[in-house]
């Protein structure tokens, strides 16, 4: 097995470039990350901003006041979480409407502690000015709303750090303010990540009372001695007494994360957590490899040879394994790290799959949208400046606190369609496909090839009416496939001898 796993794109613990961006939250390491290795087109940020500021009303500019009371959106959003879940992932909006949408990551960079394996963009303090970090969230999302013309959030995710040591008050504002600025259905995906100890269950009723409807619980392990390792605050028990009530709150709309490959794991014990796991989870199941990232604990104490490296067959192993039992379950494995049954897909991590617009708002966060200014056509990668009072500065200043941006080249833009669509079991229709790039087509790129050719035969992968996906056994092995298939659509595209490119 090839896949790896990190979780999300838009809060790593550096400036990274695009490629590194969209790795993570169920994003390839090796896929995509390779696509933009080097960006000597990176340029830092402010001039734009101080042109953005020029847009910019003094309304805008102006920091908004902490007191904003609970309005009508949050009202109306509670009203709609008891209605029933349509699961229309899979089809895509059409080409006019995609330009308009979005959906809006929220980071809360704070944590009680930072965990053994964990490099994302996190901050340990020693106290946090919560009012002036929600005046700065309700201020970034208004200025980059406006700057990208976006006219309807999908979706709102609330990550970190930890959002759940955040106050609910905090979530209604930003709600609130997005749902002020553009159209933010009642019904739309609002997903808070928590982990156990800061999340008993009066203040996740809190947190549902503030408009969140999805919860992401970072269980990561059922074993102590495991959660010990990581550095986890939790235990076991801990963590299903959250599940537990979390599902009484959010029935049917919570996911828990479990974690593989750790230092000297053995499959069948890892095997027993998961039965388990099945035993009190959710409709929502997301499986993560461990990654030992320079700059952590572990990392160290790997390098140190104090603790054994993770053995990657065993991963591959437990991986399998564990889709397995997670098939007959009754779960669909819609994408390669996630799994949902009674139709409980994240519509917020769909977006990012099907290459749709996300804005990233808060220290560290990551966006890819078309700026709306000039008349722009042009996707961009952005990414938020890391540190918080630094970042809260410059939202003062500037209205937002953008510290790169990076315009995406057209056939970039196509190289992450390829790779992030064939994480899914949908994969690339045609109709998707050609709403990025109208003239090549799937069967253009990959029709006569060879290597192609022997992939299907081989069974990993299907090009057909539908369009092109992997098979149940080749999302296993997706990195091993755009290897084949990445170069297959650059060459492609160089024969096709395009005039200059354009984004998209």
């Amino acid at each position: 097995m090839s896949s790896r796993w990190r979780r999300r794109p838009e809060a790593l613990g550096s400036l990274a470039t695009p490629g590194e961006a969209i790795r993570g939250h169920a994003v390839p390491l090796t896929s995509a990350g390779a696509i933009h290795a080097a960006q000597p087109r990176a340029r830092p940020c402010k001039a734009c901003c101080r042109g953005l500021a020029c847009l910019l009303s003094a309304s805008l500019r102006t920091m908004v006041p902490s007191r904003v009371r609970t309005g009508r959106w949050v009202a109306a959003a509670r009203a709609a979480q008891r209605r029933p879940r349509v699961d229309s992932l899979g089809q895509p909006p059409s080409p006019e409407s995609a330009s308009t949408r979005a959906a809006l990551y929220v980071h809360w960079p704070y944590c009680e502690k930072r965990c053994s394996y964990c490099n994302f963009n996190k901050y340990i303090p020693r106290g946090v000015e919560e009012g002036a970090m929600r005046n700065c969230l309700v201020t970034e999302a208004r200025t980059l709303l406006r700057l990208s013309g976006v006219q309807r959030v999908e979706s709102v995710f609330f990550g970190g750090g930890t959002p759940s040591l955040a106050s609910p008050h905090t979530v209604a504002a930003v709600l609130e303010a997005v749902a002020q600025q553009v159209y933010l259905p009642a019904d739309s995906e609002v997903t808070l990540e928590a982990n156990p100890t800061s999340a008993p269950g009066p203040r996740l009723a809190a947190f549902a009372a503030a408009g969140v409807n999805r919860l992401s619980i970072g269980l990561q392990s059922l074993d102590d001695s495991e959660l010990q390792l990581l550095g986890r605050t939790h235990s076991a028990s801990d963590a299903l007494q959250t599940l537990a009530e979390a599902r009484l709150l959010f029935p049917g709309r919570v996911s828990v994360d479990l974690m593989l490959g750790l230092l000297a794991q053995k499959v069948e014990p890892w095997l027993q957590q998961l039965q388990k796991l099945l035993y009190h989870c959710d409709d929502h199941l997301s499986l993560y490899q461990l990654t030992l990232e320079r700059g952590t604990a572990l990392f160290a104490q790997v390098q140190q040879g104090t603790l054994p490296a993770p053995d990657p067959d065993l991963a591959a192993e437990m991986y399998q394994e564990g889709r397995t039992v997670l098939r007959d379950a009754g779960f669909r494995q819609y994408e390669v790290s996630n799994f949902a049954r009674n139709g409980a897909l994240s519509t917020h991590n769909w977006t990012y799959w099907q290459c749709g617009q996300y804005l990233g708002i808060g220290p560290g966060a990551h966006g890819r949208f078309v700026p709306q200014r000039a008349g722009g056509h042009t996707r961009e990668a952005r990414i938020q400046t890391l540190e918080p009072d630094n970042w809260m500065k410059e939202v003062k200043r500037f209205g937002h606190g953008t510290r790169k941006c990076v315009p995406l080249g057209k056939l970039e833009l196509l190289e992450e369609v390829l790779a992030l669509g064939l994480r899914t079991d949908v994969g690339l229709t045609h109709r998707h496909w050609q709403q990025f790039e109208p003239r090549l087509t799937l069967w253009d790129v990959f029709g006569a090839s060879r290597e192609v050719e022997e992939l299907l035969a081989q069974g990993l992968l299907l090009l057909d009416h539908r369009g092109l996906r992997c098979s149940w056994e080749g999302l296993a092995v997706l990195d091993s496939l755009l290897l084949i298939l990445l170069p297959q659509l650059q060459e492609a595209w160089q024969h096709r001898n395009p005039s200059p490119e354009s984004g998209g």
